[in-house]
């Protein structure tokens, strides 16, 4: 029985997998037109899946090449005679592994393997690879995944520098055979390998990589796929799943990131999640909410990879807390280097020129990160700790009492008579005071998620998921009577869209008048619950 996979390559026989057809024969276009090109995408991404698929379909017409430079260590970078030798051994294993190679290139590959002295350098190397695409009839296609364990090395930059000379040759002349294609993978973008490699008082103009064709394809996993996978699933194990409405789901919390898709469906498969005892109650939303709540309690090295990059960029990291709880606007800088850095792993995208977190799961990771660092958690969290048996009722969560005890403790905590003060809590701080009051009240059962279209300097809509149920409180600040009505219909819109028949409201109000506390809004056969800090 196929199982979900989210470590090393998927297997279509092995694995539930999207279909990739459609995208290998995107990328096969490129190989076809005689592109060489890199796919850098961030860990964990299906970049080696999508490979190990498009050299099979290769294979019908070309000689494939697939080489990992995974396992050559520091030394084998150190001179070109060793990087040789390294990658002659490469070689042998892939002809040993049934790779057909014409016998005087492979006694040459063996030659250079065998002598006790390094003698090989890249021009001996290189003329063995012309020699092999001249004694090739299909063209030679060469793949090498996992290059990010040389960028930082001058030798791998000479190997690419004889690349793109072959390259720019066979483009001045229909003469010189050499390899059909060339494809890098890796997380980093080789086209910047300039900026890896400078010394000081060295200025390198250009990359020996600007030949490379720009790579477009969108690698993440569509609704459409995720649903593909959903459905051979269901045709093995017969949950009685809605798989379209089950790909939505997964698709809204991960925007197609493929190890977060598989990770969901792996938790719910293998029975993981507390409180479901079988598949057919674990493939449903609810089932979906509490593998993500489990996700995001995880040490996995993806997140260990993604935190330890923003830790060190303390600024970007600051500007992206303020996206979060202030709803600020942060421009996407195309030759800002942090920016650079964490669109290169994953963690942030370019969304309309804007810098956005890359999807809900690892927006959802980062506020449970800033809440945790959040210098408001000593004045917070002790009162929210000591109130929380008189907050969750039947396991249900009382919003209501939530809200009024969070406005006791500000009104005991700000200083009411300073303007300034009091600007400061309602732009820059009430909403991260109340989602850490609000956060050691449901650790451990409960998650909430931010709805994206709503998080800007006026409004943000929480939506806390308990237990099976789901909350929807929007936090505002108050800009007179007008906004305030306009703001109960919009959350009365998204109580229609989740079929609640209850909802809240928390303004953060300037008005010297206010009166804070909590109280009751009948609107038809709706109840909102307004609080007023």
């Amino acid at each position: 029985m196929k199982e979900f996979n989210t470590t090393a390559v998927c297997v279509p026989d092995k694995h539930y997998m999207a279909d990739l057809s459609e995208r290998v024969q995107e990328i096969k276009k490129l190989v076809d037109d005689g592109k060489y090109f890199a796919i850098n995408r961030p860990r964990q991404y299906g970049k080696t899946t999508t490979i190990d698929a498009l050299c099979h379909v290769l294979q019908t017409e070309y000689k494939v090449v697939s080489l990992s430079f995974a396992g050559i260590g520091n030394a084998g970078f150190e001179t070109e005679q060793s990087f040789v030798k390294a990658f002659a051994r490469k070689l042998k294993r892939e002809f040993l592994n049934g790779l057909e190679v014409p016998a005087v290139i492979k006694n040459r590959i063996l030659e250079i393997i065998s002598r006790k002295e390094e003698k090989a350098e890249l021009d001996e190397l290189f003329d063995l690879l012309q020699d092999w695409c001249d004694e090739e009839e299909k063209g030679i296609v060469l793949v090498i995944d996992e290059v990010d364990s040389a960028t930082n090395n001058q030798v791998f930059w000479d190997f690419l520098s004889q690349l793109r000379s072959l390259y720019l040759k066979r483009a001045n002349s229909n003469r010189v055979k050499t390899f059909q294609s060339v494809i890098l993978a890796g997380v980093t973008d080789v086209r910047q390998l300039k900026k890896i490699t400078q010394s000081e008082g060295e200025h390198k103009e250009n990359t020996p990589w600007n030949i490379a064709a720009d790579f477009t394809i969108d690698m993440s996993l569509s609704e459409s796929g995720i649903q593909g996978m959903l459905d051979e699933y269901e045709a093995d194990h017969h949950t009685g799943m809605d798989t379209a409405a089950i790909a939505k789901q997964i698709r809204a919390y991960t925007n197609g990131y493929p190890f977060l898709v598989s990770r969901i469906c792996q938790l719910l498969d293998k029975g993981r999640i507390p409180d479901f005892g079988n598949l057919p109650d674990a493939w449903t939303q609810d089932g979906i909410d509490a593998a993500v709540r489990t996700i995001l309690s995880e040490e996995n090295t993806l997140f260990d990879s993604l935190m330890g990059e923003l830790k060190a960029m303390p600024e970007l990291c600051r500007q992206l807390k303020e996206i979060l709880f202030e709803g600020k606007t942060i421009p996407n800088l195309p030759d800002n280097a942090q920016q650079k850095r964490l669109r290169r792993v994953g963690l942030i995208i370019n969304n309309h020129q804007s810098v956005a977190i890359a999807n809900r799961i690892f927006e959802m990771r980062l506020y449970n990160f800033f809440i945790g660092e959040s210098r408001f958690a000593g004045e917070l969290r002790g009162n929210a700790l000591n109130n929380k048996p008189e907050f969750i009722k039947g396991g249900k969560l009382d919003v209501p009492l939530i809200m009024k005890r969070f406005i006791e403790t500000q009104r005991i905590i700000r200083k009411l008579d300073d303007e300034e003060a009091e600007r400061k809590f309602i732009e820059e701080e009430g909403r991260e005071k109340f989602l850490t009051y609000l956060w050691p009240i449901i650790n451990g059962v409960g998650t909430f998620s931010v709805e994206e279209q709503t998080r800007d300097r006026k409004r943000m809509d929480v939506v806390i998921h308990y237990c099976g149920m789901r909350y929807i409180i929007e936090l505002k600040i108050w800009h007179g009577e007008s906004r305030n009505e306009e703001g109960e219909k919009q959350i009365l819109g998204y109580m229609n869209h989740f079929d609640l028949k209850t909802g809240y409201m928390l303004s953060f109000n300037f008005n010297k008048n206010k009166e804070p506390g909590v109280h009751e809004v009948h609107i038809g056969d709706k109840l909102l619950y307004e609080g007023v800090v």
